[in-house]
């Protein structure tokens, strides 16, 4: 089943146009799985997804939804009559999905606006950068709030870049920003893929933002298996099998660099153990002879590349990310396993096993944040000093914080604007399942 708040929309509710941006065509295999070429796990993700021929949102490439207007709920009753709106909505757009920062605009965007102008720096020149813009919306609204409520400096200096990797998509971000002429001057599409880190030039170390919204959810992941419960982590392949175009498992020792650094990260490979734990893993290991249980667990190896890459050419940016942080009723088994469901005949499929997302099926992960803020520190290379420390004791270079949604939108928002008149709040209520990571750069830097 999709997330709660995901009922009042068709089932896809995925951002099919702003997603398919992130691989170029280069990057992906003539068909699922090749022949005769095993793949690790995150190439057959992401060829499932977004191979220009067999890809789901390949298939599904219509734009992401635009309203024309903003949706006034305190003329809506309540629940009920949202509901009915909304399906109006889709039903005259005819699109699979609206973003939240398009339901509820302006004031999704104000809120990252205000939550931006509150803790930057205004004694520079304000950047920021989003990474999956879609139409655009989002940038247009950030800038007229700061031209609204920023100090007439911070506007007229600030720079707005836009990481896109479709050309149509950069057109129609231009053409939403442009309605505000005075925007233009301030905004940039730069199309291109943001994992490469060529793609950024040379390293950036003054203060910028990026934006990352609902982006990691579609990212490629990793899977490792290990067949007990004592037995080591190996990594997850796919190959095909003769005369079939679904793939099947092979498992191999942890090799691939990103899949063993992501290892490292989530510590589920530690080996570090008190003399209680040894005994304690001791039994556990007879145990596991006699009733083994396999595990699994879903590595975010795409997130991973990403915010490597940001780091590396961005050292002093602050970041803000949304996202799923969970998905109810996953069947498929493993830590931070992803939702597989395809649409036949107008009802929704969840499906058992993500070998059958044959470009036929949104693979949707969920997002782990306290995950998240260790690879983010990961990547800002607080590790490599716990490792080694030296004469004084490692010091995060990063401020960070996880707020629900409902809670950044109260701190940072106008709550108010997206109530009906019945108290019933859509941003508030129904986003239950979803949340924004803050991370800044602080002045603990060697």
């Amino acid at each position: 089943m999709a997330p709660p708040h995901m009922a009042s929309v068709p089932a896809a509710l995925r951002r099919a146009a702003t997603l398919a941006r992130w691989y170029p065509a280069a990057m992906f295999s003539s068909g699922i799985v090749p022949e005769n070429k095993p793949i690790l796990v995150r190439d057959f993700v992401r060829s499932a997804l977004y191979d220009p021929n067999h890809g789901y949102f390949s298939k599904r490439s219509g734009p992401v939804g635009v309203l024309d207007s903003s949706i006034r709920f305190n003329q809506l009753d309540g629940r009920s009559a949202y509901m009915q709106y909304l399906d109006k909505l889709y039903k005259k757009h005819d699109i699979a999905w609206f973003t939240p920062v398009e339901l509820f605009k302006p004031w999704y965007a104000y809120a990252i606006a205000a939550s931006i102008l509150r803790t930057a720096n205004l004694s520079v020149p304000l950047k920021i950068y989003e990474i999956g813009g879609g139409s655009g919306t989002c940038a247009k609204c950030i800038l007229d709030y700061m031209m609204l409520n920023a100090p007439p400096k911070v506007y007229n200096t600030m720079k707005y870049i836009s990481v896109e990797i479709s050309s149509s998509l950069a057109e129609k971000q231009l053409e939403t920003v442009g309605e505000v002429r005075s925007h233009l001057s301030k905004f940039t599409v730069e199309c291109r893929d943001a994992t490469d880190r060529a793609g950024w030039g040379r390293k950036d170390p003054r203060p910028c933002w990026v934006l990352m919204l609902e982006v990691l959810d579609n990212l490629p992941h990793d899977l490792v298996y290990s067949p007990d419960q004592v037995s080591p982590w190996m990594e997850v392949w796919i190959e095909k099998v003769n005369g079939s175009s679904q793939g099947s498992e092979v498992y191999k020792p942890l090799q691939d660099p990103l899949v063993s650094r992501c290892v490292e990260i989530t510590g589920i490979n530690e080996e570090k153990v008190s003399v209680r734990d040894k005994l304690s893993l001791a039994a556990k290991g007879v145990v596991s002879k006699v009733f083994p249980k396999p595990r699994r667990a879903w590595l975010p190896t795409g997130c991973l590349k990403i915010l490597d890459t940001l780091h590396q050419a961005l050292p002093s940016m602050s970041l803000i990310a949304s996202d799923f942080s969970y998905l109810p009723d996953v069947s498929i088994p493993g830590d931070r396993a992803p939702l597989v469901s395809s649409k036949k005949d107008g009802r929704t499929l969840d499906h058992r096993n993500y070998l059958e997302a044959q470009g036929d099926a949104d693979i949707f992960f969920p997002t782990d944040f306290w995950l998240l803020e260790k690879i983010d520190h990961d990547c800002s290379g607080f590790s490599k000093q716990q490792k080694n420390p030296g004469a004084f004791k490692p010091v995060k270079t990063r401020r960070t914080i996880i707020l629900d949604s409902a809670a950044f939108m109260e701190e940072f928002g106008l709550p108010l604007k997206t109530r009906t008149k019945d108290g019933y709040n859509p941003l508030l209520d129904d986003f239950r399942n979803t949340k924004f990571y803050l991370s800044v750069p602080t002045h603990n830097k060697k």
